[in-house]
C-alpha cells in the first residue's frame, strides 16, 4: 500500500527559478522532463509546465495515473489541450494576476519605440554625445494617436485603459464586440483591416492558435500607415518573422517593438538584430518580482487541487 503521506511525484521542465523549485519541493517530489519520452511512470500524478516546453498526448501517456497540468502562465499554446482534455487530465493557468504587469510592459515598448528611447539610451552613453542637438532622434508622438489593439481580453482591457490616459483614440479588433468596453472606456470596435490601415500604433495581444498563427504576413504590414509601429507582447509565431524583418528592413512601417519573437531567441546572426528600428526585450511581459510570485502561488495551488482531485482555481478550456 503507498505511503499516503508521502509526497507526490510530479514531472517538472528546466530551469526552474530558485524560489519556485523551493516552494514546489516542499509539496511535492520533482522529475525531470526527460521522463515524458522514455518509459511508463505509474507514481507520477502531475505536470508542472514552466518554460513552455512542448507536451502533447503521447507524452502524456507515459503517465497512466496523471491527474493534472499546472502551466506557469496564461498561454497554453505549447500543451495539446485537446490531448489533455481527451484523456480527462485538468489544465490550469493563471489568468487575471499578469495583466496589469503585462500591459505595463506593451506600453513600455510602445513609448520606447515610438520616442526611441533605447537608441536615446545608447547614444547618450557614447563618445558622440558632446553637443545637443534639438533637430536630432526625433520620435513619433504617443498622446492623441490611435491606438489599434488585435485582442481585448483581459491584458488588452487594461492597455487601452493605459491608452485613455495618454488622450490615445483606441481602436480594437476582436472575434465578438466588447460592448461593455466600449461603453466603460470608450473604445471603438473596427475590422481588421480599419484597425491596421488607421493605426499610428497596433499592439498584439491574442492568443496563439491555428487562427492566430502568422496574422501579422506581409499583407497585414503592408496595410499600416508608413509611419506606424506595431507591438507584439502576445506569442512569437502571431508575426511572420520574414515579413517583419523586410518590413522593417524596407521602411515599410516606421518600427516594431518585440517582446516575442519566433523562434525565440533569434539566431545571433539574424537580420532582424541589426536592425535600429526594432525594438526588443526577452520575453519579459509578465517579468514583474511581484507578478511571477503570484503566477508562481496560483499555479502550484492549481496543481495541487488537480493532484487532490479537487477542481482548479483556473482550467483552461477548449
Amino acid at each position: 500500500m503507498p505511503n499516503a503521506s508521502a509526497k507526490p511525484n510530479i514531472v517538472v521542465d528546466s530551469p526552474l527559478s530558485d524560489s519556485l523549485r523551493r516552494m514546489l519541493s516542499e509539496r511535492c517530489e520533482l522529475l525531470p522532463w526527460s521522463a515524458t519520452e522514455q518509459g511508463t511512470h505509474e507514481s507520477v500524478t502531475g505536470i508542472y509546465t514552466f518554460g513552455h516546453p512542448h507536451l502533447d498526448g503521447s507524452m502524456m501517456d507515459h503517465f497512466p495515473e496523471l491527474k493534472v497540468i499546472s502551466n506557469f502562465g496564461v498561454g497554453v499554446d505549447h500543451i495539446n489541450v485537446a490531448d489533455a482534455i481527451s484523456r480527462d487530465i485538468p489544465v490550469g493557468n493563471t489568468p487575471g494576476v499578469l495583466d496589469g504587469a503585462t500591459a505595463d510592459m506593451a506600453f513600455a515598448l510602445l513609448m520606447a519605440a515610438g520616442r526611441k528611447v533605447v537608441a536615446g539610451d545608447r547614444y547618450a552613453r557614447s563618445r558622440e554625445f558632446t553637443v545637443y542637438d534639438p533637430g536630432y532622434m526625433l520620435g513619433r508622438e504617443i498622446h492623441s494617436q490611435t491606438l489599434g489593439i488585435i485582442g481585448l481580453g483581459r491584458i488588452g482591457y487594461q492597455i487601452a485603459r493605459r491608452a485613455i490616459g495618454f488622450d490615445m483614440r483606441v481602436m480594437y479588433h476582436n472575434r465578438h464586440r466588447h460592448e461593455n468596453a466600449e461603453q466603460q472606456i470608450g473604445v471603438q470596435y473596427a475590422t481588421f483591416d480599419e484597425l491596421l490601415q488607421q493605426s499610428d500604433y497596433v499592439v498584439i495581444s491574442v492568443p496563439l492558435n491555428d487562427e492566430t498563427r502568422g496574422m501579422i504576413d506581409a499583407i497585414a504590414l503592408n496595410q499600416m500607415k508608413s509611419t506606424a509601429i506595431l507591438i507584439n507582447i502576445g506569442r512569437g509565431p502571431l508575426v511572420d518573422t520574414e515579413a517583419i524583418t523586410t518590413a522593417l528592413q524596407q521602411k515599410r512601417i516606421y518600427a516594431a517593438a518585440l517582446d516575442v519573437t519566433d523562434p525565440e531567441p533569434l539566431p545571433r546572426d539574424h537580420p532582424l538584430l541589426a536592425l535600429d528600428n526594432v525594438t526588443l526585450t526577452p520575453h519579459l511581459g509578465s517579468a514583474t518580482e511581484q507578478t511571477r510570485h503570484r503566477m508562481a502561488e496560483l499555479s502550484i495551488e492549481n496543481l495541487m487541487c488537480g493532484l487532490t482531485d479537487k477542481a482548479l482555481i483556473h482550467e483552461v478550456t477548449p
